[in-house]
């Protein structure tokens, strides 16, 4: 046990926690380097990966430590429903800088401007991923890496490419900002190699941003409402442009 505790406090010097099964069995999947989970209950544990994922059942069970619950609640503080954590190796940023700058993309990168809330950065994460867009990037001084982000996400962050850059630097290709203003986007067809941009919640696109931008479009919408949420808009806009091809089952 002690042993453990001193592997867990080892790798949280710069580690992503990834809180929960979910999020663990997401970040196995795509390859993340995690370095160590805890559980007070391994079994229990392992039995509900057998049951929701057997795929990564060996390397839980390898990377897997069992603590007393009480030393589960000190070290997590907030213990998952699932009764597991992990800590990971972040990726590295040249690595995803490389794939948003690839001008041959076969997805969009999607923008989020100045974000101000933490879950629904996690949110669109997850949708980028289950999209397969190429990455997230954010704008102004909001952490896509932040444990909330994370923890909104599912572990999906290692299923594409997630950094904070600034206008000036983002990746190349066209640009559509989503802005009430634009073109219906119903009429328009999103290239792969497009960025999708979305503005804060409570000011929308920057003006710095909306002056990069190539198109503006706007997404259908009811009169005398408002707005979308943030993760809604951008389902729609990916949506718009298309997901995976479709898995044939047997």
């Amino acid at each position: 046990m002690a042993e453990a505790v001193v592997e867990w406090r080892g790798a949280a010097d710069g580690g992503v926690l990834l809180d929960g099964f979910h999020a663990v069995k997401h970040a196995l999947r795509f390859g993340a380097d995690v370095r160590i989970a805890l559980s007070d209950d391994k079994a229990a544990v392992l039995r509900l990966a057998q049951g929701l994922a057997p795929d990564v059942v060996p390397d839980l069970d390898r990377l897997l430590r069992e603590v007393p619950t009480q030393v589960l609640h000190e070290l997590l503080l907030r213990v998952h429903p699932t009764g597991v954590a992990a800590l990971a190796v972040r990726p590295a940023r040249e690595a995803h800088l490389a794939a948003l700058a690839d001008s041959a993309r076969p997805a969009p990168v999607v923008v989020l401007d100045n974000p101000r809330n933490l879950g629904n950065v996690g949110a669109v994460v997850r949708l980028a991923a289950g999209f397969g867009a190429t990455g997230v990037v954010t704008t102004g001084d909001l952490d896509p890496w932040h444990p909330n982000v994370v923890r909104a996400g599912a572990g999906l962050h290692y299923a594409t490419a997630v950094e904070r850059l600034t206008v000036g630097t983002l990746p190349p290709g066209p640009l559509y900002a989503l802005d009430p203003e634009g073109e219906d986007i119903r009429a328009l067809t999103l290239p792969d190699n497009a960025l999708l941009a979305f503005g804060s919640e409570r000011h929308g696109i920057s003006p710095e941003l909306r002056e990069r931008a190539d198109h503006l479009v706007s997404l259908p919408m009811r009169p005398q409402v408002s707005s979308y949420n943030l993760a809604t808009s951008v389902a729609m806009a990916l949506f718009h442009w298309g997901g995976p091809a479709p898995v044939e089952r047997p």
